[in-house]
C-alpha cells in the first residue's frame, strides 16, 4: 500500500536545498506601495528586501552591520570615541575663539608732546 504523503524528511530535505540555494545566490525582492487620494499623491514608500548569506553580502559590497553601533562592539567604541573627540573639538574651539577676541585694555594715557623751542 503506496501513500500519497510524501515523508517529512524529504519535504525538509527539499526545503534545505532551497534555502541553501537562496542563500547562496541571493533573493532580491522589490516594490513600492504608493497612497494616493484624487489622483494626488501622498505618500511612496520603497521596499527593497535582499535575502541572501553574510558572504554573498560582502561578495557584493554590503557590510552595513559591520559599522552599525546598535549591531557591532567595535563599531560602539569607535562611536563612543567620536563623540568624545567631537566634545574636545568643541572646547578647543571655544577656547580659540575666547583667545582671538581682543580683550577690554586700560584706555592710554594721552601725553601733551613737549613743544621745543628753537635754541634746544
Amino acid at each position: 500500500m503506496s501513500s500519497s504523503i510524501e515523508p517529512s524528511y524529504r519535504r525538509s530535505s527539499g526545503l534545505v536545498d532551497i534555502l541553501d540555494r537562496v542563500l547562496d545566490k541571493g533573493l532580491v525582492i522589490a516594490g513600492d506601495i504608493r497612497v494616493s487620494l484624487a489622483e494626488v499623491e501622498l505618500i511612496t514608500i520603497r521596499i527593497r528586501l535582499l535575502v541572501c548569506s553574510i558572504d554573498k553580502a560582502e561578495q557584493i559590497g554590503l557590510d552595513w552591520w559591520r559599522h552599525d553601533p546598535n549591531l557591532s562592539v567595535a563599531a560602539r567604541k569607535l562611536s563612543l570615541e567620536n563623540d568624545a573627540l567631537r566634545e574636545q573639538v568643541r572646547l578647543l574651539e571655544e577656547r580659540v575663539s575666547r583667545l582671538a577676541v581682543p580683550q577690554p585694555s586700560e584706555p592710554r594715557r594721552r601725553t601733551k608732546p613737549v613743544k621745543r623751542t628753537q635754541g634746544e
